[in-house]
């Protein structure tokens, strides 16, 4: 992901969820050197993308999203085990997430993968009248 995909992207997260990040969150995991990653057609029109920063042994994955026209054709899957096989040519071990406890889609796609949940973080994002608690999900990489 390069500074000139947020147009697309933001136009992503904006239809995709109900309180999206700004363009000044996605420009500043960018300067901190997180790992971004867009998938795209022929045309470069973008698809979905993914954001993770990693630290010593430990990868976190931000942000992954897939465009509403695009969902249930497996892109989602396909960015997860690219941030996946990124962690592990990084030398993490584990690979941690949050997801909302209502997100039941995203949350049978990480499970499926191998994902097991860790926690539950108590009103972690904003929601329509309050919070909405996000569960904290873990792959074990060794």
């Amino acid at each position: 992901m390069h500074f000139s995909h947020l147009p697309q992207v933001l136009e992503i997260e904006r239809r995709a969820y109900p309180f999206p990040w700004s363009e000044g969150i996605f420009r500043d995991c960018l300067k901190a050197g997180y790992s971004g990653w867009i998938l795209a057609d022929e045309h470069g029109v973008i698809g979905g993308y993914a954001l993770m920063s990693m630290a010593v042994d430990e990868a976190h994955v931000l942000n992954l999203c897939i465009d509403l026209p695009a969902q249930r054709q497996g892109l989602g899957r396909r960015l997860l085990q690219h941030m996946i096989r990124l962690a592990q040519a990084a030398n993490a071990t584990i690979v941690l997430l949050e997801v909302r406890k209502s997100n039941k889609a995203a949350i049978h796609l990480y499970e499926s993968h191998g994902f097991q949940r860790l926690g539950l973080r108590k009103g972690y994002y904003p929601a329509d009248g309050g919070r909405e608690d996000a569960l904290v999900l873990g792959y074990d990489i060794v």
